[in-house]
């Protein structure tokens, strides 16, 4: 069975990928193989290429990087009642391999799609949604009438955070680089936005709050805006920092956390909120719930054969891109 897939054989600049043979095996116990209809794209994508820091494991090299894909399932190994063959699944989810044709997979990170989302939006939302899912509803539960502060607001995560946390009755506050991407932001829920190239986004966070700060700031960018994310904290508060595009934060001080209010930082990360599969079900059905709704609305705006994954982590890496970007392995 042919299988194309880009693979590395060492860590640097998008350069690194090659559009070659990778071979998939017959998935074993518990597994399943996969016939991608979309891969996704994610910023930690370009921190594994680089060989950044990162909670999920990566194996060793030569790899095929990726841990998001929709598709067919075409076969199961012993054991496997999670799906069957013909089944249509999404995942988000080690191991890596998402980047190829077809991958094996096991049978317990993935989960069924509804007929009415495709695998282009699956793959473009499975990730994201569920870390929004988890950020938003348990990282800090968010309520009502709550300010919150969402980085890169027009990003492919920042969209499904200010659509969701809006939904959820939130004030949101968001941050993005140029006027354009304010009013996408805009768009999708930002009821305040400020543009961090040319102005300080602490300032409109006091004035929307009343000098009060946010319960919460999803943190997405590091070291170049984590200490002003403090700033923007109420005591209390929880800084959510789930990526880093900036770079690492500095070390946290934590005698200044509490001086600033006993505030709580934490770096959370998908693997651990899904550990447990009824977890990950169950964020699963509220994330195709607010999308089935229309209260979350899929943006994948770039669509890439996977054979051009180098000119799409340039683009993302460049900041050139706004919402999900789906990889087409077929094209």
């Amino acid at each position: 069975m042919s299988n194309k897939a880009a693979v590395i054989h060492e860590k640097g600049t998008p350069d690194v990928f090659r559009w070659e043979e990778w071979p998939v095996g017959e998935p074993g116990p518990g597994e399943v193989l996969i016939r991608h209809g979309a891969i996704g794209v994610n910023y930690i994508d370009t921190y594994n290429r680089r060989g950044m820091p990162h909670p999920w494991p990566v194996p060793p090299l030569p790899l095929v990087l990726g841990i998001e894909g929709a598709g067919t399932v075409e076969a199961v190994g012993e054991g496997v009642t999670e799906c069957a063959v013909g089944d249509r699944v999404t995942y988000a989810s080690p191991p890596h391999g998402a980047y190829a044709q077809r991958r094996v997979m096991p049978a317990k990170r993935l989960v069924r799609l509804p007929d009415s989302i495709s695998d282009e939006d699956a793959a473009g939302i499975t990730l994201k949604g569920l870390t929004a899912q988890f950020l938003l509803r348990r990282t800090y539960r968010v309520q009502p009438g709550d300010p919150v502060l969402v980085h890169a607001a027009a990003g492919g995560m920042g969209l499904i955070l200010c659509q969701w946390a809006k939904h959820l009755g939130a004030t949101v506050i968001g941050t993005v680089s140029t006027d354009e991407k304010a009013e996408l932001a805009k768009a999708h829920g930002a009821d305040h936005v400020a543009i961090y190239s040319r102005e300080d986004f602490v300032p409109l966070v006091m004035e929307v709050t009343d000098g009060k700060g946010c319960p919460v700031v999803y943190e997405s960018i590091g070291k170049d805006t984590f200490t002003r994310s403090l700033d923007c904290l109420r005591p209390l508060g929880f800084l959510a920092c789930y990526g880093h595009a900036s770079g690492a934060p500095d070390p946290v001080d934590v005698v200044e956390l509490g001086a600033r209010g006993s505030l709580f930082v934490t770096r959370p990360a998908l693997m651990h909120y899904m550990e447990e599969r009824e977890d990950l079900v169950a964020a699963a059905q509220e994330l195709f719930g607010v999308v089935s709704s229309g209260a979350v609305t899929i943006t994948v705006r770039n669509r890439y054969p996977l054979r051009e994954v180098a000119e799409v982590h340039r683009a993302i890496e460049e900041r050139r891109t706004t919402g999900s970007t789906v990889l087409l392995p077929f094209a």
